[in-house]
C-alpha cells in the first residue's frame, strides 16, 4: 500500500504500531483528525456543484444580465480578502504537508490531502458567492454558513488536539493550524453580518435591496465602482472593451456616461462646500512600499541558501506519529522563497495599481469640479474686462485645457510626497543591515545630491511657464496672421508677420532648449546617482575590509531603486519630468484664482454678478419696459463712457437710436442690460411687459458682431426654444435665409461651425437677426442689423421682420440703425452724440424743436433718396455671397473627397469586415511618420543617439557582471583573498566613470535631437501655410489650421521627445535584463516563448484601445473647449436671452463625457499595468526557478543568480512602460502625420518672369489700367467667374465694375511681375475691416517706413485725427486682438486710412463702407475725390448715391460685362440695366 492515507511505518523502534488503531481515544489519533477535516470541504463540493451547474445552465436562457454585478452583499470586500488570505495559507500547508511527508518512511496522505481539498473548497465558496450576488439570491447563502461553522469546528478540535501533544507555535504546522481557525472565525462572522443586514433567513421581512441607481441606468459603462474586488483589482471587466476595440474602434456609445458620483456637477456642489478627499491612496502605498523590500530579502534568502546544502534534518521532531517541521526550517527552503518572491511581487503591484486609480479618479473628479467652477465664473465676468483685453480667450483656454490637467496632475503624484520618506527610511536601515557602515555612504552621497536635483527641479519649472508664455503669444500672433490673411498678402506684408511670429517661436524655442538641457540633465541625474552612490559604498567597503561583500548585489539593486524611487513621479507624469511637481504646486494657489485678476481699482467687482433688472413701481410702468434715470455707465476705467443718460422705451412700438460712429449707441444697449457698471443712476425694468420665462426676464439680443453656435443652423435660430413650425418659417422668410439654406449641403441641419466661419457676415448677421426674431420675449434688442446687408436684404427685413413680424406680436423693439431712411416708421427715436443722448421723441418732436438735426437728416435722407440706395444691380451682394458659399461647400467637398481617396490608399479597403485586415491596419505602427519625425531631427543626431544609448546600457551591465563576479570570488573565500582581488576595483571605477559619462550624453542626445525636429517641422509649416494661395484659407477651416500651430506643434515640441526617451530606456533595460538572464540560466529562454506570446497580445490588444481611447479623449475634449470660449464670445448674447442655466447643462454633459473618455483611458493603463507586472512577476518566478533547479546539478555560484534576480525584477518595473510609450508614440506621430499632410500645400507662385530690379521704383504711375479678354476662376475645379471681359481705364479714374480685374497697368502685364512687387504697389480696402493687435502705427504702417506726418495726415482723412489724439499715447495707443476697443465703423475708417498711407496711383476699395454712417460716409467720399484726385480708383459698391459721381460705370452680370460708360451717359439710355435700376425706385 504505497499511498494509503494514513501510511504504514510499521518498524519504528520494533514496536509494531498500527496508523489506524484507536486504542488512546479516536480523536487522538492524528490521522483520523485530518480526515474529520476533510469533512466539510466534501460537503460544500457535493452541495455547490449541482447548484453552480444547474445556475450556470439556466443563465444563458435568461436574459443575459446587463451588468455582471447588480449589488455587493455586505461585507463584501471583507469576504474578498479574507478568502485569499485562506488560499494563501492552504498553500503553505500544502507545501509543509509535502516536505513533512519527505521525512517519513511511507507516504501519509493526510498530511497534505486536506490542504489540497480545502484550497479547492475556497476557490469554489468564492465563486459560489459571486454568483449568488450577481443574481442577487441570499438565501443560498446558507450553504456557505454552515460550511464556515463546520470548517472552524473541526479545525479547531485539531488545534485542541496539537497543544494537547505538546505541539507548540514553534512548530510550523501548529502555527498554519491557529491562522486558519483565525480566517474561519472572521468567514462566519462576515456571514452572520449578512444575515444581520439582509434578513434573508430567520426573519419575518427579509430585506429588498436594489441595485445602485447607476446601474439600472444602462448608459453607465464604466463599472469600476460596481464589481467584485478581483475585477476591481485586475481590471477584469475591461477585457471585452479592449479586445473587441480589434473588431472596431470604440466610439462614445461604448463608454457610456459617467457613474453619478463622479459627475461635474456632483463633484462641484462638493467642492464648493471645500471638501477634499486623498483618504484611501496613502494606505495602498505604504502597502505595495514595505511589500518592495520583501523582494531583496528573499533574493538574498535564495542566494545564501543556494550554496549551504541541506545536509542534516533541522529541529523537527515527531508527534501523534508524524513528523513536524520546525518553524523557521520552511523560509530556508530555496523553492519557497522563489514562490513567495513571486507572491509579494503580485501583491505589491497590485496595490500599487490600486493606489494609482484611486488618485486618477480623485484628479478626474477635483477636474470636473474646477471647470464646472471656471465655467460659472466666466459667465458672470463682467463685459469690460473681456474687451479691456485683461481676460483674453487664450487665457481662459489655457485656465480650461492646461490648468485644470496640471492641478489633476498634482493629484495623481501627490501619494509620492508621502510614500518617498517611507521609502528612503527603510531602503537604509536594510542596507546598513547588509553592508554596515559603507552603506551610508552610499546613502550620504544620495542625500547631497538631492538637493542639486531640487534646483534642477525648480529650473525646469520655471523654464516651462516661460516657454509656455512664448507659445501662447505665438499662438495669438498665428490667429491674427491667419484671420487677416487676405488682407496680408494683398499688401505683401506676408513676410513681415512671418518674421514676427519666427521671432517669437525663437524665444520659445530658446526656452525650450534651456527646458532640454534641465531635463537631460535630470534624466542624468537620475541614471548617474545610483552609480555613484554604489561606488561609493563598494569603494568604501572594500577598504573596511568587512567580510567578502556576499550578499551586496541585492542591496545596489535596492540602493538604485530607491534612488530611481522619484522616477515614480517622472514616469507616471507623461512628459517625464519632476517638474510637474513644483509647477503644480505653484498653481495650485493662483490656478482657480486667474480669473479673479484685476486691477485694484477694480476689486470691488470682484464679485461682480449681473445687475438684478430693477422693477419700477407699478404706478409708472404703464407703457415704459425700459427706463435710465441719470445713467452713467463705464467700461471700467472709470472714465465715463455714457453719461447723463434719460430715456424711456414705449411699450409695444419701435425705438430707434441713431448717432455717429462711436457716439455710444451699442453701449446704450448693453448698459440697459446690465452689462456696464454703472457710475450713477439706475436702469429700471418693468414687470407687465417682460413675460417671466422661468430663468427671469429674457431680452431677445442680436448683437453687431454676429455670435454663431457651432450647432447647425436650425439650433442657432431656436437657441435652445421649443421648435414651431410656422413660426420659424416666417422667421427664415423675413430674414431671407431661405436661398442661403437651399444651397447649405444638409439644410438647416447643416453645422456651422468655428464661429461660423463658413458663411458670410450677412449670412451670420441674418441667422443672429433670426434668433431674436424666433425668441418669444416681449423685448427685442437689434443692434445695427442692417450693416452687412444690402439694401434689398434690408428692405425686406425691415418691412417683413420688423415692422410686420414684431410689430404684429406688440413686441417692444429697440433698433441701432445708420439707415436713416428708415426713421420715418419709427414710434420714438433716440438720438445720440458723442456718450450722452441728444434729443428723444417722435420724428415730428424733432421737426418742430430741432430744425437743424432734421435739416442734416433730411440732407443726408436726400443723397441716399438720389440714389434711392437701391442696388446698381439686381446680380446683389448677397447672390455674391451666396455664390462664395456654394463654391465653399462645393471646392472643400471636392478637397474632402480626394482627402478621403488618399487615406484609403494608405489604408486598406476598411469596409472589409474581415477581422485579419482590419487588425492589420490597427495595429500596425506608423513607421513612415517614425522615419520623417527622425529625419527632420538630422540623421547625426539619430546615429549619436542610437550609439550611445546602447554604449550606456552595455557599460550598466558590465558594472552589474563585474560586482556579481566579484562577490562570487568573495564568497568562495580563496586562502589568499589579498592578492587575489586587487585588480577588481580600479577597473569598478574605471567603469562606474565610463557609465556617468555616457549616461550624460544620452540624455543630451535625446533632448536635442527632439528640438532639431520641432524647429525644422514647425518652420517649414508656417513658410507653407503663410505662403498658401488665398483659395486655401476658403476651403480649409481656421480651427483645423490652428490646430497644427497649437496642439500638434506643442505635442511635437514638448511630448515627443521624453516618450521617444522613455521608449528606448525601458525596451533596452528590459532587453538587457533578458539577456543576462539568459546567459546566467539559459533553461530560462524556454520559458520565454510562453511568455512573449503574451506579451505580444498584450501590447496588441492595448496599443489599439488605447489610440482609440485617446483620440475619444482629444475629441471630447475640443467640443468642451470650443464651448467655453464660444460662450465667452456670447457673453451678451447669452446673459441678455437669459440662457445661462442651458449653457451650464450643456458644459457639464461635455466635462462628463470628457471625463469618461480619460477615465476609460487611464482604466485601460491600469489594465495594461496590471497584466505586464503579473507577466514581470511570471518572469521572476521561472528565472528563480530555473535557477534553483539548475543549481541543484551544480551549475553555478550564488553571486551570479542574485544577478540574475535582480534583473528579472527591473522588467516587472519597465514592461508596461514599453507598452505604454508605444501606444503614447503612435498617438503623438499623428501629430507629425497632420504637420505633414500640410506640408504638402501648394505655394502661390511668388517668381514673375521679370526680375523685380527691372520693375522701374515708381510703377504704377499713372494708374492706366488695360484689360483684354480675361477670363478667371478660383479653382481648377470649377467654373470660370469672369468670362471673357474686355476693358479699358484710363489714368486717374473713378470707376465702378463687379469682379476683379486682373492684367496690364502702365504698359506691364501683371502675370509677369514677383506677386510680391506687384502687391506692394497696389492699395485695396477689404471688406471686412481686420486690425492686429499692436499700436495704432503698426496698424497703419507695419513696414515702419513712413513719417508721423504722413500717418497723422491719413487718419485726417480718414476722419479719425480728433479719436487718436484723444487717446493715451496717440499713435502708440494699443490696438486689443481684432481690434476689438473700436467700434466696427471705427475699424472700418482705420482700414481706410491704412490704404491712405501707401501713396499707390491705384486704389481698390470693395464694399469699404458698409458698417458706416451716412455722414461719415459722405465725408469719406468728397475726401476720396479730392486728395485720391490724381490717382485711379476702383469702388465694387451696393450704395448706388456714391457710384453717381464716378467717372465710369461697369455693370457686371454673372462673370460679363453688361454695361461700360459714364453715368450720365448710362442714365439716358432708358432701357439700360443701371437705368433701370435707378428708376425702379425713384
Amino acid at each position: 500500500m504505497a499511498l494509503s492515507f494514513c501510511g504504514n511505518d510499521r518498524s519504528i523502534n520494533d514496536r509494531s504500531i498500527n496508523s489506524y488503531s484507536v486504542e488512546e481515544g479516536v480523536l487522538n489519533n492524528g490521522c483520523f483528525v485530518d480526515a474529520l477535516n476533510l469533512v466539510p470541504h466534501v460537503f460544500l463540493l457535493f452541495i455547490t456543484f449541482p447548484i453552480l451547474f444547474i445556475g450556470w445552465g439556466s443563465q444563458s436562457s435568461k436574459v443575459q444580465i446587463h451588468h455582471n454585478t447588480w449589488l455587493h452583499f455586505p461585507g463584501h470586500n471583507m469576504r474578498w480578502i479574507l478568502t485569499f488570505s485562506l488560499l494563501f495559507v492552504h498553500v503553505c500547508e500544502f507545501a509543509e504537508g509535502i516536505v513533512s511527508n519527505k521525512e517519513m518512511l511511507t507516504n501519509h496522505l493526510h498530511l497534505f490531502m486536506p490542504a489540497f481539498m480545502g484550497f479547492v473548497a475556497a476557490t469554489t465558496s468564492v465563486v459560489y458567492y459571486h454568483n449568488i450576488e450577481t443574481s442577487n439570491f441570499p438565501k443560498l447563502l446558507l450553504v456557505l454558513f454552515i460550511y464556515w461553522v463546520l470548517a472552524f469546528i473541526t479545525k479547531s478540535i485539531k488545534l485542541w488536539k496539537f497543544a494537547e501533544h505538546q505541539v507548540g507555535p514553534q512548530h510550523l504546522r501548529f502555527c498554519i493550524t491557529a491562522l486558519l481557525v483565525v480566517l474561519y472565525g472572521l468567514l462566519m462572522a462576515v456571514e452572520v453580518n449578512v444575515i444581520r443586514v439582509r434578513k434573508y433567513v430567520f426573519f419575518a421581512k427579509p430585506q429588498k435591496v436594489k441595485p445602485p441607481e447607476d446601474l439600472q441606468d444602462l448608459g453607465v459603462r464604466f463599472l469600476q465602482p460596481f464589481v467584485n474586488l478581483l475585477s476591481k483589482s485586475t481590471y477584469w471587466w475591461m477585457n471585452p472593451l479592449i479586445i473587441g476595440a480589434h473588431k472596431r474602434p470604440i466610439e462614445l456609445k461604448k463608454i457610456g456616461k459617467l457613474p453619478i458620483a463622479m459627475r461635474a456637477l456632483t463633484n462641484y456642489l462638493r467642492l464648493k462646500d471645500a471638501y477634499e478627499d486623498q483618504r484611501v491612496t496613502a494606505p495602498f502605498r505604504y502597502l505595495a512600499d514595505l511589500l518592495g523590500f520583501a523582494r531583496p530579502l528573499c533574493i538574498s534568502g535564495i542566494v545564501k541558501y543556494m550554496n549551504t546544502t541541506d545536509s542534516s534534518p533541522a529541529a523537527g521532531a515527531t508527534h501523534l506519529g508524524v513528523y513536524f517541521m520546525s518553524s523557521t526550517e520552511l523560509l530556508e527552503n530555496t523553492s519557497v522563497l522563489a514562490v513567495l518572491l513571486f507572491l509579494a511581487l503580485v501583491l505589491q503591484r497590485t496595490f500599487l495599481q490600486a493606489s494609482y486609480y484611486v488618485a486618477i479618479e480623485t484628479g478626474i473628479n477635483l477636474r470636473g469640479a474646477l471647470l464646472a467652477m471656471i465655467y460659472n465664473k466666466m459667465l458672470r465676468l463682467s463685459t469690460s474686462n473681456m474687451s479691456m483685453g485683461e481676460m483674453t480667450l487664450g487665457q481662459i483656454n489655457n485656465l480650461v485645457a492646461i490648468e485644470t490637467n496640471q492641478l489633476m496632475w498634482f493629484l495623481f503624484l501627490c501619494p509620492n510626497l508621502w510614500a518617498m520618506p517611507v521609502q528612503i527610511v527603510m531602503g537604509v536601515i536594510l542596507l546598513y543591515y547588509l553592508l554596515n557602515v559603507s552603506a551610508l555612504v552610499g546613502a550620504a552621497v544620495i542625500v547631497l545630491l538631492a538637493p542639486v536635483q531640487y534646483l534642477i527641479a525648480t529650473k525646469l519649472a520655471d523654464t516651462q511657464k516661460s516657454s509656455l508664455e512664448h507659445s501662447t503669444d505665438r499662438l495669438k500672433k498665428t490667429t491674427e496672421i491667419l484671420k487677416g490673411i487676405k488682407l496680408l498678402k494683398l499688401y505683401a506684408w506676408e513676410n513681415i508677420f512671418c518674421d514676427s511670429v519666427e521671432e517669437t517661436r525663437g524665444k520659445e524655442l530658446t526656452s525650450l532648449k534651456t527646458f532640454a538641457l534641465y531635463t537631460s540633465m535630470s534624466i542624468f541625474m537620475n541614471a548617474a546617482i545610483p552609480i555613484a552612490a554604489v561606488l561609493a559604498t563598494f569603494v568604501m567597503h572594500h577598504f573596511l575590509k568587512r567580510e567578502g561583500p556576499r550578499s551586496a548585489l541585492v542591496s545596489v539593486q535596492k540602493l538604485g531603486e530607491f534612488l530611481q524611487s522619484d522616477e515614480i513621479g517622472d514616469d507616471s507624469w507623461r512628459n517625464g519630468d519632476m517638474s510637474v511637481f513644483m509647477e503644480a504646486g505653484k498653481k495650485t494657489p493662483g490656478g482657480t484664482k486667474a480669473i479673479n485678476r484685476r486691477q485694484p481699482m477694480r476689486s470691488q467687482m470682484d464679485n461682480y454678478e449681473q445687475p438684478p433688472r430693477r422693477q419700477m413701481r407699478p404706478s409708472e410702468t404703464e407703457d415704459v419696459p425700459v427706463k435710465v434715470s441719470n445713467g452713467s455707465f463705464t467700461w471700467g476705467s472709470n472714465l465715463s463712457t455714457l453719461s447723463d443718460i434719460n430715456i424711456r422705451v414705449p411699450t409695444g412700438q419701435l425705438t430707434m437710436i441713431v448717432g455717429q460712429v462711436g457716439c455710444g449707441k451699442s453701449s446704450l444697449l448693453l448698459a440697459m442690460l446690465g452689462e456696464m457698471q454703472s457710475i450713477d443712476g439706475r436702469v429700471h425694468w418693468s414687470n407687465c411687459s417682460l413675460i417671466h420665462t422661468g430663468n427671469r426676464y429674457s431680452v431677445a439680443y442680436a448683437t453687431q458682431k454676429s455670435w454663431l453656435l457651432n450647432a447647425t443652423v436650425e439650433e442657432n435660430i431656436t437657441f435652445g426654444g421649443p421648435f414651431n413650425k410656422q413660426r420659424y418659417k416666417t422667421v427664415i422668410d423675413a430674414c431671407s435665409l431661405q436661398p442661403d439654406i437651399d444651397l447649405l449641403p444638409f439644410g438647416d441641419q447643416t453645422e456651422i461651425g468655428e464661429r461660423g466661419i463658413n458663411l458670410s457676415g450677412g449670412q451670420r448677421q441674418r441667422i443672429c437677426v433670426a434668433r431674436a426674431l424666433y425668441q418669444n420675449t416681449n423685448i427685442v434688442f437689434l443692434d445695427d442689423p442692417f450693416s452687412a446687408l444690402d439694401i434689398h436684404l434690408s428692405d425686406h427685413l425691415m418691412q417683413e421682420g420688423i415692422l410686420k413680424f414684431l410689430q404684429d406680436d406688440k413686441r417692444t423693439v429697440v433698433l441701432v440703425t445708420h439707415k436713416l431712411q428708415y426713421l420715418i416708421h419709427a414710434d420714438w427715436i433716440i438720438a445720440m452724440k458723442d456718450g450722452s443722448v441728444l434729443r428723444e421723441g417722435t420724428l415730428k418732436d424733432i421737426q418742430t424743436h430741432d430744425i437743424e438735426l432734421y435739416d442734416h437728416w433730411k440732407t443726408l435722407m436726400n443723397r441716399q433718396d438720389h440714389g434711392l440706395e437701391k442696388d446698381v444691380q439686381q446680380d446683389s451682394q448677397t447672390t455674391l455671397e451666396r455664390k462664395t458659399l456654394r463654391r465653399a461647400f462645393y471646392s472643400r467637398e471636392a478637397k474632402n473627397q480626394m482627402d478621403d481617396e488618399d487615406e484609403e490608399e494608405e489604408e486598406e479597403e476598411e469596409d472589409d469586415d474581415n477581422m485579419s485586415t482590419t487588425t492589420n491596419r490597427r495595429s500596425k505602427i506608423p513607421w513612415r511618420v517614425c522615419w520623417c519625425y527622425m529625419s527632420s531631427g538630422g540623421f547625426f543626431m539619430v546615429f549619436l543617439m542610437v550609439s550611445s544609448k546602447l554604449l550606456k546600457h552595455s557599460v550598466i551591465v558590465a558594472i552589474d557582471y563585474w560586482l556579481a563576479i566579484w562577490t562570487s570570488v568573495k564568497t568562495t573565500g580563496t586562502v589568499d583573498s589579498r592578492t587575489d582581488d586587487s585588480h577588481y576595483l580600479p577597473v569598478f571605477i574605471i567603469l562606474c566613470a565610463a557609465g556617468i559619462t555616457l549616461c550624460l550624453i544620452t540624455s543630451l542626445t535625446v533632448e536635442f535631437l527632439g528640438l532639431s525636429a520641432a524647429t525644422n517641422l514647425h518652420h517649414n509649416l508656417l513658410n507653407k501655410i503663410i505662403h498658401a494661395p488665398i483659395r486655401f484659407f476658403d476651403i480649409t477651416p481656421l480651427g483645423q489650421i490652428l490646430n497644427r500651430f497649437s496642439a500638434d506643434t506643442n505635442i511635437i515640441d514638448q511630448h515627443i521627445p521624453p516618450t521617444l526617451e522613455s521608449l528606448t530606456r525601458s525596451t533596452l533595460l528590459c532587453l538587457s535584463a533578458i539577456g543576462v538572464i539568459s546567459s546566467i540560466t539559459p533553461f530560462f529562454l524556454f520559458t520565454l516563448v510562453p511568455l512573449a506570446v503574451a506579451f505580444y497580445f498584450i501590447q496588441k490588444y492595448f496599443r489599439v484601445a488605447s489610440k482609440d481611447l485617446q483620440d475619444l479623449d482629444d475629441s471630447t475634449q475640443l467640443p468642451l473647449l470650443c464651448h467655453f470660449s464660444e460662450t465667452a464670445e456670447g457673453l451678451t448674447t447669452i446673459r441678455a436671452f437669459r440662457h445661462e442655466a442651458r449653457f451650464k447643462q450643456r458644459m457639464l454633459e461635455l466635462t462628463d463625457t470628457n471625463n469618461t473618455a480619460y477615465l476609460f483611458l487611464s482604466a485601460a493603463n491600469r489594465w495594461l499595468e496590471v497584466r505586464t507586472d503579473y507577466l514581470g512577476a511570471v518572469i521572476v518566478l521561472s528565472a528563480a526557478g530555473t535557477s534553483i533547479w539548475a543549481s541543484g546539478y551544480g551549475f553555478y555560484s550564488g553571486g551570479l543568480v542574485g544577478l540574475g534576480l535582480t534583473y528579472a525584477l527591473t522588467v516587472t518595473n519597465y514592461l508596461n512602460w514599453v507598452v505604454r510609450n508605444l501606444a503614447d508614440l503612435e498617438v503623438q506621430m499623428a501629430a507629425v502625420k497632420k504637420v505633414n499632410s500640410f506640408l504638402g500645400t501648394e505655394s502661390e507662385n511668388y517668381e514673375g518672369t521679370m526680375d523685380a530690379s527691372q520693375v522701374p521704383e515708381n510703377w504704377p504711375q499713372d494708374g492706366e489700367i488695360k484689360i483684354q479678354d480675361l477670363s478667371v476662376r478660383y479653382d481648377p475645379v470649377l467654373k470660370p467667374v469672369l468670362k471673357h471681359v474686355n476693358m479699358f481705364i484710363e489714368p486717374g479714374q473713378k470707376v465702378t465694375p463687379r469682379g476683379s480685374p486682373q492684367i496690364v497697368i502702365d504698359g506691364i502685364d501683371i502675370c509677369k511681375l514677383p506677386l510680391q512687387t506687384l502687391r506692394s504697389r497696389l492699395s485695396i480696402i477689404l471688406q471686412d475691416p481686420v486690425l492686429f493687435s499692436g499700436s495704432i502705427r503698426f496698424n497703419l504702417d507695419p513696414e515702419r517706413t513712413c513719417t508721423d506726418d504722413r500717418l497723422w495726415e491719413a487718419l485726417e482723412i480718414a476722419q479719425l485725427k480728433n479719436m487718436v489724439k484723444a487717446l493715451p499715447g496717440g499713435l502708440d495707443a494699443v490696438v486689443t486682438e481684432g481690434g476689438e476697443n473700436f467700434s466696427v465703423g471705427q475699424r472700418q475708417l482705420f482700414c481706410l486710412a491704412r490704404a491712405f498711407v501707401r501713396k499707390s496711383s491705384i486704389l481698390i476699395m470693395d464694399e469699404a463702407t458698409a458698417s458706416i454712417d451716412m455722414a461719415t460716409e459722405n465725408i469719406l467720399q468728397k475726401v476720396v475725390m479730392t486728395a485720391f484726385a490724381d490717382r485711379t480708383v476702383v469702388t465694387i459698391a451696393h450704395r448706388v448715391h456714391t457710384i453717381l459721381t464716378a467717372d465710369t460705370v461697369i455693370v457686371m452680370k454673372r462673370g460679363n460685362i453688361l454695361e461700360y460708360d459714364k453715368p450720365e451717359t448710362l442714365l439716358e439710355q432708358e432701357d439700360g440695366v443701371f437705368a433701370s435700376f435707378v428708376r425702379a425706385d425713384m
